[in-house]
């Protein structure tokens, strides 16, 4: 029991609920939970367990469609259920900040990353706009962003994923909280990326004393972060205990089980001796601007294969899937799709071609179109490839929502706000199935996901493979996944194939360098890991 003067956040009996057509649903169901300063509690469970609705209750702020029914929350002796708007508004950002899962999708577009950085701390009267881009590039440099004093005067596209997501960390920081909100802050980040990250967080946490709530899927990451852990199944608590403990002996069969999730592994099929390539890139080089982001790259994926690209952010693995799709033409070189050269832009290919190349996206979220309902989504292509319109279409719909693993009536006139994170994961690969193709391009399609679902999602496109004999072009950073699925694997840095070949030889030494630097950053279900790699690679450097 911690104790009562150092508590800084207090939740009893807390009950959430959302609200669906007919009425309201409880999706946390009494949950308790203390969190002292300076202290950092993970929260850990599956799609749907309530992390994140928690961790902004700690906010007195419940989503769109959800409300605070039950229980108590305080925050350092102020009631977050009582408060004022007022007080509650003059909290958010100056003593309570959040960091949120896609820092794309969270920051202003329009505006420079200083501006947005600087607008927290000016409107709380903390610091005048020139204390505070002085801050920011301080801070910048702590969480060791490239050019400090510089970076803050691009925008949000201008730098990569890990670059946002570490800004996102510097201006949640900005006026100094008592407690941060980290939700999943590093799911969609290469494991290099997520190193610097997780390490820029751990240290800036450290260095100002702040409380943390670290939600995640990802056991290994919340075990180089968290001092304490929670777990949660459906709205409820599992058990609760310290991270040592918790990974050493946990007392549930539920938390046992999450400890033992990725089971999932493919036969890894012979390599092809022969036979035509389903896609080739051939000596591709291509860029944006002036700059070659791609340079000279090559590789073959065959009939019912599946090829892992890896690589960290930047590496250029989406730039490929670009050019592949015809949505960037190269400079040089071609693809070539069934031993055929398909035309550079997409506006050039026939309907046929475009047809037998699909994607499935990283963020559902963001891919599906939320005013449109599953029928919508998984019908326009079986009736703008195929030509499939009333009862055959309507068959054909249900026939694809069988295939993934979804009721049909339960789900056919849905819209996307009504699914899980998974469910969607799920519509966008019925959608792509609907166009029946030969290959379909996977980027990062699990990432997002917790474990549970992602392995779900695993075995499902594993089935469909094998049902349909597609080929899958695989992008991802997460080398689990590569295990899981893969049957060759291309590592890419800085736009060229660094080395490429069957699973089984990419994951047996001698490496390259850079494969042997990715393979050395998977997190492990160990305290000291990230401690204990940090310390070997100064130690390098300093060799």
């Amino acid at each position: 029991m911690l104790d009562a003067n150092d508590i800084l956040l207090s939740m009893k009996g807390l009950h959430i609920e959302g609200r669906t057509d007919e009425e309201w649903i409880e999706i946390v169901k009494g949950v308790d939970l203390e969190l002292s300063k300076g202290e950092v509690l993970g929260l850990i469970g599956e799609s749907g367990a309530g992390k994140s609705t928690i961790g902004l209750a700690a906010m007195g702020f419940a989503r769109d469609g959800c409300r605070i029914s039950g229980g108590e929350i305080t925050f350092d002796g102020i009631n977050m259920r009582t408060a004022s708007e007022a007080t509650k508004r003059g909290l958010r950002g100056r003593r309570i900040a959040y960091v949120a899962q896609s820092a794309a999708a969270s920051f202003n577009p329009a505006h420079k990353l200083i501006d947005q950085y600087s607008e927290g701390p000016v409107k709380h009267g903390v610091m005048s706009r020139e204390e505070a881009e002085s801050d920011a590039t301080d801070l910048y440099r702590r969480m060791q962003l490239p050019d400090p004093d510089s970076i803050g005067f691009r925008y949000p596209h201008q730098v990569s994923g890990g670059q946002l997501q570490r800004a996102m960390t510097a201006m949640a920081m900005a006026c100094r909280p008592d407690l941060i909100i980290f939700d999943e802050p590093t799911t969609a980040l290469d494991v290099t990326t997520q190193i610097e990250v997780l390490a820029a967080i751990r240290d800036i946490v450290e260095q100002f004393d702040t409380a943390a709530l670290y939600i995640t899927h990802d056991l290994a990451v919340v075990a180089q972060m968290a001092d304490r852990i929670k777990v949660l199944l459906k709205g409820e608590e599992v058990e609760e205990s310290d991270t040592r403990s918790m990974l050493a002996s946990p007392t549930q069969d539920y938390t046992k089980s999450l400890w033992a999730v990725r089971t999932h592994a493919r036969p890894e099929q012979p390599p092809v001796i022969e036979g035509k390539p389903v896609l080739s890139v051939r000596n591709v080089t291509a860029g944006y601007g002036a700059v070659d982001v791609l340079k000279d790259v090559s590789f073959d994926i065959h009939p019912r294969r599946t090829v892992a690209v890896v690589g960290e952010s930047g590496s250029g693995k989406s730039t490929t899937a670009r050019v592949i799709t015809g949505l960037l033409p190269p400079r040089r070189g071609e693809v070539l799709f069934n031993g055929e050269a398909l035309p550079p832009d997409f506006r050039r290919r026939t309907r046929d071609q475009l047809r037998q190349a699909q994607m499935i996206y990283q963020m559902a979220d963001t891919a599906l179109n939320p005013k449109l309902k599953i029928r919508e989504l998984v019908g326009r292509p079986a009736q703008m490839y195929l030509g499939l319109r009333g009862k055959a279409l309507e068959e054909r719909i249900r026939e694809l929502l069988s295939l993934i693993e979804m009721e049909p009536g339960d789900y056919i006139d849905r819209l996307p706000s009504e699914l899980s994170g998974g469910q969607k994961q799920r519509i966008g690969i019925a959608r792509a199935l609907a166009a029946e193709p030969q290959f379909i391009i996977c980027d990062e399609v699990t990432s997002a996901l917790d474990q549970l679902v992602a392995e779900g999602i695993l075995k499902l496109l594993d089935r469909l493979q094998g049902e349909f004999d597609l080929a899958y072009m695989f992008i991802t950073h997460d080398l689990a996944t590569v295990k899981a699925i893969a049957d060759e694997v291309v590592v890419m840095k800085d736009g060229v194939v660094v080395e490429m070949g069957p699973k089984s030889e990419m994951f047996q030494p001698p490496h390259d360098p850079y494969t042997e630097l990715l393979l050395s950053s998977v997190p492990e279900m160990d305290p000291d890991w990230l401690t204990g790699l940090l310390e070997a690679r100064a130690t390098a450097a300093d060799n």
